[in-house]
């Protein structure tokens, strides 16, 4: 199960992912990434391809990250909890949020993070309706 704002999240409306925080509550160690809900698939129709979208695994989603996937066996789901930081709108906004939330959180220099890279590339352009006008 997935909380937003401390609430059961079911209902994906015209966003396109979210920015995660996962939280072992054996150890406290977290983590931080994003997830789509969606992607796109083809296939042949009259010899023409034809792109489709598709929901992804998001609901029984837990990262990426080698080390807590092997936790979440070990443990058990229910010893994780995990939180939607952030709702997006586009796969560039979900880049900069993921990225933002790791740099303040400095996954990177302390053990309590099962975080081991942070890996982005976003340009302007994709955040301009995120702009203060």
């Amino acid at each position: 199960m997935w909380l937003y704002n401390n609430e059961k999240f079911t209902e994906i409306g015209d966003y396109i992912g979210f920015v995660y925080l996962i939280t072992c509550l054996c150890n406290n160690k977290k983590y931080i990434g994003k997830k789509n809900f969606y992607f796109a698939k083809t296939k042949q129709v009259k010899g023409k391809k034809k792109r489709y979208k598709v929901e992804s695994d998001w609901k029984d989603y837990y990262g990426s990250s080698d080390i807590l996937n092997e936790h979440v066996s070990l443990y058990g789901e229910n010893q994780f909890k995990r939180e939607i930081l952030r709702l997006c709108k586009s796969k560039g906004e979900m880049s900069y949020f993921e990225s933002k939330f790791q740099f303040e959180n400095a996954v990177l220099e302390s053990d309590d993070w099962y975080n081991s890279h942070i890996m982005c590339r976003v340009h302007a352009k994709h955040l301009t309706y995120l702009k203060k006008k």
